[in-house]
C-alpha cells in the first residue's frame, strides 16, 4: 500500500478558514493547472475550462455569490471549474484534429468513431449535454483534491454558490462557459476549528463490495 497517498488523504479536509497571509507558489499553481489539463474525461473530449482567480478584489466579490462563505475570499487562489456551453460539431471536430496532430492517426481510421460521436452529441438536447459536462467537472475536482492533498495544499470543494453570479462577475457567458464547481486553494488558518476534528468516513468494508471467485 502507498502509505503516502493514504496519509495525504487522511490529512486533507474541507478547509473552512484559510490563512490569508500565505500564498501558494507559482510552481504549485502550475502543477495544479497541469493536473486539471491531464484529468480523464468521457471520450477525452474535455468539455471543461479552469478559471484561476488570484485577484483578491474579485475573490471578495465572489463571496457574495457563495452564500457568504469567507474561504472564497481568504484562499490564496480560487479555482472555478467551468463547463462548455456549446458542445457541437465544431467542438468534436477540434478534438479529432488534436488526435490527428498528436498521434498522427490517419483520418480514415478515426472516421467511424468520429461519426459515432457526431451523431451522439448533435442529436442530444442541450440539457443532457450540460448534465454530461457537469459530470466531467466532478472527475476534475476529485483529481485536483487529491493533487492538493499529496502536496499538502489545503482546499475546499464547493457546490454552494450561485453559478449565474459567478458567470456575471467572471464574464463566463461571453466565453461560452458556466461555473459548475468551485475550489478555494491555499493554507489552512491556525484557528480553523475543522482542522482538529477527526475524519468521519464509513469503513472500507462498508463502502466496497467485492466480486471475486472465492
Amino acid at each position: 500500500m502507498n502509505q503516502h497517498l493514504i496519509d495525504s488523504l487522511q490529512w486533507r479536509y474541507a478547509t473552512k478558514k484559510f490563512d490569508d497571509q500565505r500564498n501558494i507558489s507559482k510552481d504549485d499553481l502550475d502543477l495544479l493547472k497541469k493536473t486539471f489539463a491531464l484529468t480523464a474525461t468521457s471520450y477525452g473530449l474535455q468539455p471543461l475550462k479552469l478559471v484561476v482567480v488570484t485577484d483578491k478584489k474579485v475573490q471578495e466579490q465572489l463571496v457574495a455569490h457563495s452564500y457568504g462563505q469567507k474561504q472564497v475570499g481568504q484562499a490564496s487562489a480560487l479555482f472555478v471549474i467551468c463547463s462548455e456551453q456549446s458542445i457541437d460539431a465544431a467542438f468534436v471536430e477540434n478534438y479529432f484534429a488534436r488526435v490527428e496532430e498528436v498521434r498522427g492517426t490517419p483520418t480514415e481510421v478515426l472516421a467511424p468513431f468520429k461519426k459515432h460521436l457526431m451523431e451522439n452529441f448533435i442529436t442530444k438536447p442541450k440539457e443532457q449535454l450540460t448534465l454530461w459536462a457537469s459530470k466531467q467537472a466532478y472527475i476534475a475536482l476529485g483529481n485536483l483534491l487529491t493533487a492538493c492533498a499529496l502536496h499538502h495544499l489545503d482546499s475546499c470543494p464547493m457546490e454552494g454558490f450561485d453559478p449565474q453570479g459567478y458567470d456575471s462577475v467572471l464574464g463566463l457567458t461571453e466565453k461560452g462557459l458556466t461555473a459548475t464547481l468551485v475550489m478555494p486553494v491555499g493554507y489552512r488558518a491556525a484557528d480553523d476549528f475543522m482542522a482538529s476534528l477527526a475524519k468521519v468516513r464509513r469503513p472500507v468494508a462498508d463502502v466496497v463490495i467485492e466480486v471475486d471467485q472465492s
